[in-house]
């Protein structure tokens, strides 16, 4: 039998015709498979992937009530147009955390959204053609509800595989058991091959969200959903994505890189299990994100089967793309036809940023203008006044010494739980401690941007856009009730912030441990007294995991309660005492320090973190004219006995407000020495001498 394209050609030929639509042939056809060159058929496609924006749409600074360059959709939006107009066959997909983050966020859920009403995200992300969007754990920080109403002015669809309905029935008859949102996609994409001519791919899409959604946001899931392990969920699904017809799978999970190790031990436990990901057949890409990082990066340089210049974990192509919208992730794919087969042939995959030295694209005016609206809203919204600061409140110092910013947000916490157990004879003999930890102390110290990530509240009248500083996250109040030696384990892992410090080790060593530990688990633990010894190991890691060989490691030494008699409880008196710490819901329901969990929860209440920091301020500003801002210096470093001339440093912002603050408020001598390659200011700190904390 004559094979049809060449009947067609002869045709063509005979008829002298010009455009017989020859190069308009699908994927998948008998007849290309009886063509010999078919298996030499390559396609190119690229892959955009935008993750963890956070509501920053607009390129604009609430808290300083400025542009700024580094941040939003609107100017990422220039780059997604930059990377579709260099390639023919382009698709571009969410990866989540998009809903909360920043003030416009906190502003459309203290508004609410009825059905119909459009959040501003949707506005914006609606004109920019995404094929498909996957659901981030803080999607569920406003309730389910919420996040109904929101989704669902997405011109494009979601997806999740393993978020399961839990109760008899869900959203839009879901019933128990089911899957909440539609686990994968396969979608057919018309693509231009090597040769010009047209090709179709059935592109499949899975996505998946951290389980420690159930701990994090228990009080609006608990009894509603229940969540599954991402690797136990990718091998469920992908194999029924291939046998339904996809040609190449992307995974998109909401999750970092996690261990390289051990990837077959990971269940419920695993937070970040995109390496775990790359051991399961069959997923050809992974455009990842939850960690605010950026890969490939030369941070992630030496780790295990990892190629940083072509961008592949364990040789799968991977991305991702740091944080509101500060790069735009770019796999490029070169998929070769075999045998009938779409295979992945080679890859190359980048992070590309909206500002290096410089803003590399402006922004794009049809997103500026589709949030216009919510964009006046919320600087009204940020501008409620709410009371006055006895002092300026900048966390330039949160990392090295006591922080106003970490102090008042402790304060507020402390003061409502007293309320709230007061009455409550089971609980009000015992004493109230507060957990609080720097939210934005140089973010992850991975970008340039993050050099700009420092509380900067200045003392006199405060608005609800300082509070939204000092208190980021739409976190709830919770108390625990834990003993004394929890709570020294407690303060052990928070101290995994900093590297070992050798006292006899006269080359420069970094003082900040950024790599492993963020710097929102390093818990401040108000009410009592203590001090830490960085000459010590570390006891535990950045999972709260004793680390091997290091069982007994203490660098919590000093540890006191005082009494309102003056008693002071330290060593074994202390550790069998019983307290109530004041906490987020984060933090206490997420189980990774000791002492949290839920069986250690004695009151949870609806208000958010951030509303009892605000009425606080309120409350203190009428009775006492301003709320105190200082710092009470409850902890501090212990003084290193050494002869050894020791050059320890930390890094910082590098501005005249952070230089005129570190010389008024170092409670060491700390002196300037250059800047890092991020930007940061590069302080050295003197911990030989002596202080005295007032």
């Amino acid at each position: 039998m004559l094979n049809k394209k060449l009947l067609a050609t002869l045709i063509c030929s005979t008829l002298s015709l010009t455009a017989c639509g020859l190069d308009d042939y699908s994927h998948g056809g008998d007849d290309d498979d009886d063509n010999e060159s078919s298996n030499q058929v390559e396609v190119s496609l690229r892959i955009l992937e935008t993750s963890d924006l956070h509501s920053n749409i607009m390129d604009f600074n609430y808290y300083l009530g400025t542009d700024d360059p580094t941040i939003g959709l609107a100017r990422t939006a220039s780059l997604i147009d930059e990377a579709r107009n260099e390639k023919t066959n382009v698709v571009l997909v969410d990866n989540g955390d998009l809903l909360q983050g920043s003030p416009m966020g906190d502003y459309i859920a203290k508004k609410g959204l009825n059905s119909g009403d459009t959040h501003p995200a949707y506005k914006a992300m609606n004109t920019l053609d995404y094929v498909v969007g996957n659901i981030g754990n803080h999607e569920f920080n406003y309730g389910l509800d919420f996040l109904k109403n929101a989704i669902s002015g997405a011109d494009f669809p979601y997806i999740n595989a393993n978020v399961y309905c839990d109760s008899y029935e869900c959203w839009d008859k879901v019933q128990k058991g089911d899957n909440l949102f539609t686990p994968y996609l396969i979608k057919e994409k018309q693509v231009l091959d090597n040769k010009g001519h047209k090709q179709t791919i059935k592109i499949g899409y899975i996505g998946f969200v951290p389980p420690q959604i159930m701990q994090w946001d228990a009080q609006n899931l608990q009894g509603k959903v229940r969540v599954d392990d991402i690797v136990k969920t990718a091998e469920k699904f992908i194999p029924i994505m291939q046998k339904e017809g996809a040609d190449i799978i992307i995974a998109i999970p909401h999750s970092g890189i996690g261990s390289v190790y051990d990837i077959k031990v990971n269940d419920i436990e695993n937070e970040n299990a995109t390496f775990a990901l790359t051991y399961v057949e069959g997923i050809d890409a992974i455009a990842f994100g939850h960690s605010h990082a950026i890969f490939p990066d030369k941070q992630y340089e030496g780790l295990y089967n990892t190629d940083i210049i072509k961008g592949t974990l364990n040789d799968v192509p991977a991305v991702m793309p740091g944080r509101w919208g500060d790069n735009l992730g770019i796999i490029d794919l070169t998929l070769k036809r075999s045998d009938g087969k779409w295979i992945v042939e080679d890859s190359q995959s980048e992070s590309r940023p909206i500002y290096q030295d410089k803003a590399q694209v402006e922004a794009s005016l049809d997103i500026r203008q589709a949030v216009e609206i919510d964009h006046l809203g919320t600087l009204e919204f940020v501008e409620q006044p709410i009371g006055k600061a006895s002092s300026n409140i900048y966390s330039f110092l949160s990392l090295v010494q006591d922080d106003p910013s970490v102090q008042i947000v402790s304060d507020s916490q402390l003061d409502k739980v007293k309320q709230q157990i007061a009455n409550i004879s089971s609980l009000n003999h015992l004493p109230v401690l507060s957990a609080a930890a720097p939210f934005k102390a140089g973010g992850r110290h991975s970008t340039t941007s993050d050099s700009e990530q420092y509380v900067q509240v200045d003392m006199g009248d405060l608005t609800y856009k300082n509070a939204a500083d000092l208190y980021v996250y739409p976190n709830t109040l919770v108390a625990l009730k834990i003993n004394g030696s929890e709570l020294k384990d407690w303060l052990e892992c928070s101290a995994n912030l900093f590297n070992q410090i050798n006292p006899k080790n006269e080359t420069t060593q970094q003082l900040i441990n950024w790599n492993n530990h963020p710097t929102y688990n390093f818990d401040v633990i108000d009410g009592v007294t203590y001090q830490i010894d960085i000459t010590q190991p570390s006891k535990y890691d950045s999972d709260c995991q004793i680390v091997s060989g290091q069982e007994n490691a203490a660098r919590i030494v000093d540890l006191t309660y005082t009494d309102e008699t003056g008693y002071h409880y330290t060593g074994g008196e202390f550790a069998a005492m019983d307290f109530i710490v004041a906490t987020n819901n984060y933090r206490a329901f997420g189980e990774k320090f000791a002492g949290t969990g839920v069986n250690n929860i004695v009151l949870e209440l609806p208000d958010e973190n951030r509303d009892v920091l605000a009425r606080y301020i309120t409350a203190q500003t009428s009775a006492h004219g301003e709320v105190t801002s200082v710092a009470d210096n409850n902890w501090r470093f212990k003084t290193i006995a050494t002869d050894t001339t020791l050059d320890i440093r930390f890094e910082t912002q590098d501005s005249t407000k952070a230089d005129s603050f570190i010389d008024e408020n170092q409670q060491r001598s700390m002196t300037k020495i250059n800047n890092d390659e991020l930007g940061f200011a590069v302080y050295q700190i003197d911990l030989t001498t002596d202080i005295t904390v007032e």
